[in-house]
């Protein structure tokens, strides 16, 4: 974590919002009010719910598995008109 800066003085416009600088823009912050006028921004990633099932640990395990495997045997030309034969019931 870097060290915290020195507080900076901003001014919410009237439509009610703040900037916190270019280097947060599109970025999607969770905002917290921990008491009345003090609030807790924080950057975050959000996963969609269709999602969320792959970083469950067992999904997270699997797809892990699967790109090693995937890794270790890189896909090959080798016996390509047979298989295609074998696939068009050609055998």
């Amino acid at each position: 974590m870097s060290p915290a800066t020195q507080p900076s003085v901003k001014v919410i416009g009237a439509n009610g919002q703040i900037s916190l600088g270019k280097q947060y823009a599109g970025r999607q912050v969770l905002v917290e009010e921990q008491e009345a006028g003090v609030w807790l921004v924080r950057t975050a990633t959000v996963i969609p719910d269709n999602e969320r099932w792959l970083h469950q640990p067992k999904a997270a395990a699997d797809l892990e598995n699967a790109l090693s495997w995937a890794q270790a045997n890189p896909p090959a030309d080798n016996n390509v008109d047979a298989i295609l034969e074998k696939l068009n019931g050609q055998d």
